[in-house]
């Protein structure tokens, strides 16, 4: 199968919660039924890559298949208590499902956490990538997700695409 990247927009909120051991702040988080839009970029993988991608996020071991039926006829399907432990399908994308991980939880259901510096960036970099959105969208966007909102300026975060940005302004 190709690898293919493309810009997509969804309903439902993406938000910053929980505490990164590896990028030092909060993780993004989908939830599907808070009101909004989701700025994403979706790329076109296999079950098995998916499956794949979904262990590693969920600490677990790839290489085992993943029960996609539960979430291909509901919408969504969790696996555990943890975050990325839940699957969601997010809507469908020229006839294939769109499928993502997030947590069980919901937006108001956890604290938020700001998201560090070279997380943001990295988000935002991936965005810009699919080809859709400006900088000045793509920072406006991420600066506004709860958790990073209030932490994080729209500024800031284009500081930061930009590569001059060392860190969140608080406001």
């Amino acid at each position: 199968m190709p690898a293919a990247s493309v810009p997509v927009e969804v309903s439902g909120a993406v938000y910053f919660a929980t505490e990164s051991p590896v990028w030092g702040g909060g993780r993004a988080f989908y939830d599907a039924g808070a009101a909004g839009r989701v700025l994403a970029r979706a790329h076109l993988v296999s079950a098995g890559q998916f499956a794949d991608i979904a262990a590693q996020e969920m600490y677990r071991e790839p290489g085992a298949d993943l029960d996609l039926s539960e979430v291909l006829a509901r919408g969504r399907a969790v696996l555990g208590e943890g975050r990325y432990e839940t699957l969601v399908c997010a809507g469908q994308l020229d006839g294939l499902p769109v499928l993502t991980f997030t947590a069980p939880w919901g937006i108001d259901e956890v604290a938020w956490v700001p998201p560090s510096a070279a997380y943001a960036r990295f988000l935002c970099l991936g965005l810009l990538e699919a080809g859709a959105w400006d900088a000045e969208t793509v920072a406006a966007y991420v600066a506004s997700r709860p958790g990073a909102a209030g932490y994080w300026t729209a500024r800031a975060v284009g500081e930061l695409i930009h590569g001059s940005g060392p860190g969140g302004t608080v406001v």
